[in-house]
């Protein structure tokens, strides 16, 4: 009799949270994300008319999977993506189509943050990592009027680009 070995409870190749994103245009998103952030398609699934059932791609060291949604989508995906130039990345999903929420922005943990505003509705957190500043120096940071200024900016820069609250009928 032959050991049994359990099954890892992560696949290869996966993290431990995968987002999905639900969309109207999975091809669109994917065309997008890999001329905005590299993306390397990995699967992609049609179930016929050119509606694609599953889809999946490589941002980086994460998997994102996608279908194409037989109903209506009105939330939009909310993702972070860390990057090396978050100036730079915002520039090229502005070329492949997408729309500035918030200019890149400076912020008193050291992270630079900026959004986009993909053509399908999804925003995306464009993030990268200035500085490790200690509890500190970052307590003291978030009280630099400059810092405040810019939280200020990057916080009401969202609310305009979040979809209205619908009413729920109960």
């Amino acid at each position: 009799m032959t050991p049994q070995h359990p099954t890892p409870p992560i696949p290869d190749g996966y993290t431990t949270v995968t987002p999905w994103i639900v969309t109207r245009d999975t091809a669109g998103l994917i065309d997008f994300i890999t001329e905005a952030f590299g993306a390397e398609e990995l699967s992609r699934l049609d179930v016929g008319d050119g509606v694609i059932g599953h889809a999946e791609a490589r941002i980086g060291d994460s998997i994102v999977m996608m279908f194409d949604s037989p109903f209506s989508v009105e939330t939009p995906g909310l993702l972070r993506l860390f990057v090396d130039d978050a100036d730079a990345v915002v520039q090229r999903a502005v070329n492949a189509g997408a729309t500035v929420v918030t200019e890149p922005t400076e912020l008193f943990w050291g992270d630079k943050v900026g959004r986009v505003r993909d053509p399908l509705g999804n925003i995306w957190w464009i993030q990268q990592r200035l500085a490790e500043p200690s509890p500190d120096e970052i307590a003291r940071r978030a009280q630099d009027p400059k810092y405040a200024e810019a939280m200020t900016y990057v916080q009401s820069s969202l609310g305009s680009a979040l979809p209205a609250p619908r009413s729920v009928d109960v």
